[in-house]
């Protein structure tokens, strides 16, 4: 049985330490629950015992979740995976978030269906810092013309960058990102999101800056 209250005890925890030895205050950090694939009640679970900030890849499950669950008031979806030229509206409709933009096309189509929304959607650029041909994300060459695309989009608000640092070499891609993170951001002051880091390299991505790590089986168990 699945001891969510548990997992994300285990998980703040493992969160205030890195940022203890990072010396940062703990808010710097926001815990995002990846909750691709897992039930609608697993994630009311997890609401109920204080999370906020759920992740979710596939489009239509986590369209009928979201519908499930708008019962719960401050709940915040954010999507996290490739995202087809099709999917777009829905995803402008139903997500908070975005963090995996990586080419002027799907941000258009993602300003262009936000439009009847009263807020914009905050969205995070995903660059492939790695250079690995099997990874989304805009090269870092391409990155500051598609941070201009957005930054010119009014139903659209830059935030960030995500990234998936390479298992082999994850320190250094880490530096780079924090880099080019704080580079754009003397271009662009709003931003203040850096998403890097998920269960196996919780504490190096906080001790390189990340301000949001991606969390899913350490607090839900095995990807079913």
């Amino acid at each position: 049985m699945i001891n969510i209250k548990d997992n994300l005890a285990l998980i703040e925890q493992q969160i205030s330490q890195s940022c203890q030895q990072a010396n940062r205050p703990r808010e710097t950090v926001e815990l995002l629950a990846v909750s691709k694939t897992k039930a609608a009640a697993l994630i009311e679970q997890a609401y109920r015992c204080g999370q906020r900030a759920f992740g979710e890849s596939y489009v239509q499950e986590a369209v009928d979740k979201i519908a499930r669950l708008k019962h719960l008031p401050d709940i915040c979806w954010h999507f996290i995976g490739p995202i087809q030229s099709n999917k777009t509206r829905p995803i402008a409709e139903n997500f908070s978030w975005v963090h995996s933009i990586d080419r002027i096309k799907i941000a258009r189509r993602l300003d262009q269906a936000r439009s009847g929304h009263d807020t914009p959607l905050n969205v995070c650029l995903q660059v492939n810092i790695s250079g690995e041909a099997s990874k989304s994300g805009v090269t870092v060459a391409d990155l500051p013309e598609l941070a201009k695309e957005i930054a010119n989009c009014p139903h659209l608000c830059l935030r960030g960058l995500m990234a998936i640092p390479e298992k082999q070499a994850p320190l250094s891609s880490y530096g780079k990102m924090l880099d080019l993170f704080m580079q754009l951001k003397q271009q662009y002051p709003r931003l203040d999101t850096l998403s890097m880091g998920m269960s196996g390299d919780l504490q190096p991505a906080i001790a390189q800056g990340s301000t949001m790590v991606r969390i899913g089986s350490a607090i839900f168990g095995s990807r079913e």
